[in-house]
């Protein structure tokens, strides 16, 4: 079968591998029907784990619809036919962590996560033509027909962390809040506060079709490439700062930016997934402003993804309109680099084996 691997920086292709099998009682073998990229995939295309990464052999991708084609004699949720999809990070269901809902830190997988390559549980990823879903009673769900194959796709991760973010950040009628990075996963959370009545809602991105994206669902879009970024934003809160700040970039100055345009007493929210290992933060400052910060970019995802079917059900939220290009399984390669560079008002890649 056809599957995309890992061979270096910026070096990512479909190439052929062993058919996938069943080899666990707990496993569930899928046909892919449709996968994406996420913005967490960069990190991996970009080589921010190439020394600990299996060149030639790492497989990629966590985002999921799929065709059950078999599942082994221990799973009783699923059977041949199902539809389904998975949370990105493999979770058992049924240890403390998982039981606490902290599925991300599974004790049972060790913090596996699908297509990341040995750091994360090396286990097989999405965007091949088939793939083996472990502890499948622990983290798959069932997904209506009804849905559409690029919505259904968010239920792995983008969806629920954007639901995670507006929990967290717990944005209260009336409010001012700030939101920087206006990638898919960005939009959807943008998508949901816009409906918990906020007062006013800042946008910051540098990217201009993202920019224009947020604009267009009612929020101020401000260019951060611009010298005074920080000054046009200041001017939406009474210059005093925004109650609310969320973070869907992962990097460590979109983190300081959030901390720089925060009031006194406000939130940040950081969803994006941080591979830097030091981050220079002023403990001083984030003391005496008394600002809550919490570190969510290793979303629990699988306790969200039944909120998430929900609200793709009732049209709450309409993912889909995210997905600009549709790609084969064979040009994944084009697919990272249009998504790396936001060529071609690239959003979200759909790709179909």
């Amino acid at each position: 079968m056809k599957a995309a691997v890992y061979f270096g920086p910026e070096q990512i292709r479909a190439i052929d591998i062993p058919d996938a099998a069943l080899r666990q009682d707990h496993e569930m073998l899928v046909k892919v029907t449709a996968t994406s990229i996420c913005g967490s995939d960069l990190h991996v295309y970009r080589g921010a784990l190439d020394p600990i990464m299996d060149k030639g052999k790492s497989q990629t991708g966590h985002e999921l619809i799929g065709e059950v084609l078999a599942v082994g004699k221990s799973v009783g949720r699923f059977r041949k036919g199902d539809r389904v999809s998975m949370a990105y990070s493999c979770s058992c269901g049924h240890c403390y962590m998982c039981e606490v809902g902290q599925t991300a830190h599974c004790e049972t997988t060790r913090k596996a996560v699908y297509g990341f390559g040995v750091p994360f549980g090396n286990l097989n990823g999405t965007h091949a033509e088939a793939m083996v879903i472990p502890h499948a009673d622990g983290h798959a769900i069932l997904v209506p027909k009804e849905i559409p194959d690029d919505a259904a796709l968010t239920l792995s991760c983008n969806l629920p962390s954007a639901i995670i973010a507006n929990k967290l950040a717990d944005i209260q009628p009336g409010e001012s809040v700030a939101l920087i990075g206006c990638g898919p996963t960005g939009l959807m959370t943008l998508d949901i506060a816009l409906q918990r009545g906020p007062g006013r809602t800042v946008a910051v991105d540098k990217v201009p079709h993202r920019l224009a994206a947020a604009r267009a669902k009612g929020a101020t879009a401000i260019d951060a490439s611009q010298a005074d970024w920080k000054d046009q934003a200041f001017a939406h809160c009474s210059g005093r700062g925004f109650d609310k700040v969320i973070e869907v970039v992962g990097l460590p100055e979109t983190l300081q930016m959030c901390l720089d345009i925060v009031r006194p007493g406000g939130t940040v929210t950081a969803m994006g997934v941080f591979t830097d290992s030091t981050f220079n933060l002023n403990l001083a400052d984030v003391f005496l402003r008394d600002i809550t910060l919490h570190m969510n970019g290793f979303a629990n995802v699988q306790p969200f993804m039944w909120q998430g079917l929900r609200m793709l059900e009732h049209g709450v939220i309409k993912p889909q309109e995210y997905f600009s290009h549709i790609f084969a399984l064979a040009d994944v390669d084009k697919a990272y680099a249009m998504f790396q560079h936001k060529s071609d008002g690239a959003m979200k890649m759909l790709i179909r084996p």
